[in-house]
């Protein structure tokens, strides 16, 4: 069952592994973090952004934050400037953990309609499916991103939620 607990855990976990990711990207030179590589989003820095772009997302339609003005077709294309895209990043963990403390059962008992750009339709699903996407989303680019950094000489460290979130273990 999907509770508060498992959002914050995942919260958490997203935060460190982000903070291990932008360390480990930081120590690559800027024209080989913007190659195309080959990775659904293009480049290291072009995945990056994609999933800057999708929590954006996500937290926009459960929380007070906002929506990315561009589709997302233009997702890894959103913010520029590495040192830019490093901050906001830090900024918009801050947020999702602390909207994460916050989420309890009858949040989570909801549904949560929108529309879709990438659908195209208004859609309605359960909060619950909703989360587990979007922290499956963040996992799924960050073993993109992992993948490139690794290919690039990089160490990230423990990526396994049990190693990098004291106490779940």
């Amino acid at each position: 069952m999907i509770g508060p607990a498992y959002v914050r855990t995942m919260a958490a976990y997203n935060a460190e592994m982000n903070r291990r990711l932008y360390a480990a990207s930081a120590r690559i030179p800027d024209e080989e973090r913007r190659v195309d590589q080959g990775a659904f989003w293009g480049s290291l820095h072009g995945t990056l952004t994609h999933l800057y772009w999708g929590d954006s997302m996500w937290l926009s339609r459960f929380a007070d934050w906002p929506k990315p003005d561009v589709p997302i077709k233009e997702s890894a294309r959103m913010i520029e400037d590495f040192a830019t895209l490093a901050a906001a990043r830090e900024k918009l963990d801050g947020a999702i953990s602390g909207w994460a403390a916050t989420v309890d059962e009858g949040w989570l008992a909801g549904d949560l309609t929108w529309f879709s750009g990438g659908a195209n339709r208004e859609v309605t699903a359960p909060r619950r499916l909703l989360l587990v996407h979007m922290f499956n989303h963040q996992t799924h680019h960050r073993g993109q991103a992992h993948a490139l950094i690794t290919r690039a000489g990089q160490k990230t460290g423990d990526t396994d939620l049990f190693l990098v979130i004291p106490g779940i273990a």
